[in-house]
């Protein structure tokens, strides 16, 4: 019997693993398929690791691809290999203290490329780590237009929020939310989430007062037509945001990509902060990871 042509078994830091149906075009519009994700994966890991490590991750699995079904996998799978780590926690919102999910914890290369493998295209994790829970190390704002607002209201918006972030005594670092918006990151420590977000809510808040031609605070569908959602409440324990350099389900593969200040300032149509997985990875390879002051510590050396 010859071997089957879908499933290839490799071997990721000694880790065993069966890759499968790597010809799958995930993104018809690019032709964009299974083995090239989980090559962005393999490729990216050293910048994105570090973001992920230590965070329970939900999963945006695409099995027929883009265009087809998906579904968020926050519970690890039964059929995961042995060496997957996970960690039991309480599910999201549950105040019973009976419910719990086992997450899937991707802090090593064996374990994102299996991750990869399931089609989790996306990665979602929350702002704590595990040996915290539900105190943050970071401090989110999702900038979000309404149309016809785009990135470049986002950007706006962005530069209007840092002074006020600094003058509260957080350094802010921007990234694309991979689709149409835009996030600031900014390092926290001290607090727990329902401080994380009185904070958020309470700038978000001031810039509407100060901005209200272009900015809301609130997520009513009907304030948000040629506006900028500044949406403060990611910060909430139970919530996710989209990973650094996760790629995201969108016509073509982009992904949430970190950018310079100086990007945002020169932002000036929707394609200028843009960027599929190949960008990225020139990118990382030049510059290095651009938020790695988020980990505490000094910028990471560009891929290699």
């Amino acid at each position: 019997m010859s071997p089957d042509p879908e499933k290839v078994a490799v071997e990721v830091e000694g880790r065993s693993l069966v890759l499968t149906n790597l010809a799958k075009v995930l993104y018809p519009d690019t032709g964009f398929t299974k083995g090239a994700m989980i090559d962005y994966y393999l490729r990216i890991a050293p910048a994105l690791l570090p973001h992920i490590a230590d965070r329970p991750l939900t999963l945006k699995r695409y099995p027929d691809g883009v265009t087809g079904q998906h579904f968020y996998n926050k519970h690890a799978p039964d059929h995961r290999p042995g060496w997957v780590r996970t960690e039991r926690l309480p599910a999201p919102g549950s105040t019973s203290g009976r419910d719990w999910v086992r997450y899937v914890i991707a802090g090593d290369l064996p374990t994102l490329i299996w991750t990869a493998n399931l089609a989790g295209l996306e990665l979602h994790t929350p702002q704590w780590r595990i040996a915290h829970v539900a105190e943050p190390d970071l401090l989110v704002f999702d900038l979000d237009p309404g149309a016809p607002a785009t990135v470049v209201e986002c950007c706006a918006v962005a530069l209007w929020l840092r002074p006020l972030l600094a003058e509260a005594g957080f350094e802010a670092y921007a990234k694309t939310s991979g689709g149409k918006g835009l996030q600031l990151l900014a390092p926290l420590s001290g607090m727990n989430s329902d401080q994380a977000s009185a904070i958020a809510r309470t700038l978000a808040e001031h810039l509407e007062r100060e901005q209200p031609r272009t900015v809301v605070s609130r997520m009513t569908r009907s304030l948000r037509p040629g506006k900028v959602l500044v949406d403060w409440s990611q910060n909430n324990a139970h919530k996710t945001t989209i990973a650094p350099y996760s790629l995201r389900a969108r016509s073509r593969p982009t992904v949430s990509t970190p950018v310079t200040w100086d990007e945002v300032a020169a932002c000036t149509r929707p394609g200028d902060l843009v960027f599929a997985s190949g960008d990225v990875l020139e990118r990382v390879a030049k510059h290095g990871d651009l938020l790695a002051p988020l980990l505490g510590g000094l910028p990471r050396e560009p891929l290699a």
